[in-house]
Formats: structure tokens, C-alpha cells, sequence
């Protein structure tokens, strides 16, 4: 059984692996979207403290690790582009899951869990970005009903920026 749960403080050291592990995947397929410096154990553990920090479990195990945060994004507001909604909406970053994990369809679990868990909250929009060398997860976003929407400037660099209606 599939669940998404609040991160816990004593998990944030398994969820900081798994972000390394996500970089570690990332450089394998020949591109660098997160760094050296971001994200780091400071930002899984600021996520946990803020309830934005989430894990995937697959039949009680840590599978995966990302941020939902239910109070927008401030680099979303410039948008090369146009957002297709103003209205209050969830932003995903730092989805990662475990190497022993990946090719079991997972981030279409937690992007549907993720969906199940703004429904409950009141909120029936999501954003997100990726950056243009991520085509793995700009496949799996369009698979899962993303938009694109234009460009962003966040931590650094353009990303391109989606969008879904729930």
C-alpha cells in the first residue's frame, strides 16, 4: 500500500539520502538541476518544521521524499508566460525517490496522492517546475496532465513552469 505523509524530523537524514541519491540520478542522465548547495539538509529539515515536507511510502518503507507547499511560491509570480489560474493553488519541489524504487511508476503514485491530499485541503490547482534539461520529469508531468505555462527564474536558473487543474 501506496501512502503520502507529513515527514517526520528523525526522517529527515533518510529523506536528505534520498535527495542525494536525486542528484546522484540526475548527473547519471547527464544534467545538474540541483546542486552542490540546494537542496540540502537545511532545506529537507526547514520543509519538515514548515509541514511542507512530505514522504512516499511504499508498504511502510520510505520510498520517496518531496516538498508540497500549500503557500504558493514567490518566484511564480514573473512568469515568462502565463499561469492559466490566480487562484489559491499546491507547489511540488523536491521529488525524489530511492534508487532501489525508480521504474515502478512512483511519481504517478505521489502526484496522485499529491492531487488526493489538495483535494482535502480545498485547493483544485497545482504548479510546478522543472529545468529544461529534466526530460524525464517533464515526461512524467505531461503524462500525469501538466501544462506547460512559460519560464521562471528559481534557485538560480530558468525552468520551465507547469501547471494542473485537480
Amino acid at each position: 500500500m501506496n501512502v503520502l505523509e507529513l515527514a517526520r524530523m528523525e526522517e529527515s537524514e533518510i529523506c536528505m539520502d534520498i535527495i542525494t541519491e536525486g542528484k546522484n540520478f540526475q548527473n547519471e542522465q547527464g544534467f545538474t538541476q540541483w546542486t552542490d548547495d540546494y537542496p540540502n539538509i537545511d532545506t529537507i529539515r526547514n520543509d519538515i518544521q514548515n509541514t511542507k515536507g512530505y514522504v512516499l511510502k511504499m508498504d511502510h518503507k520510505i520510498a520517496g521524499y518531496m516538498c508540497v507547499d500549500f503557500e504558493g511560491e514567490p518566484a511564480y509570480a514573473d512568469i515568462q508566460g502565463e499561469w492559466r489560474a490566480k487562484k489559491p493553488y499546491a507547489v511540488i519541489h523536491r521529488m525524489a525517490f530511492k534508487k532501489e524504487y525508480r521504474g515502478l511508476g512512483l511519481a504517478d503514485v505521489a502526484f496522485m496522492l499529491i492531487e488526493k491530499l489538495c483535494i482535502q485541503k480545498g485547493i483544485y490547482y497545482i504548479r510546478v517546475d522543472t529545468d529544461f534539461s529534466n526530460k524525464l520529469m517533464q515526461h512524467i508531468l505531461k503524462k500525469n496532465g501538466f501544462e506547460t505555462c512559460g519560464k521562471i527564474f528559481f534557485q538560480g536558473s530558468e525552468k520551465i513552469a507547469f501547471d494542473k487543474f485537480i
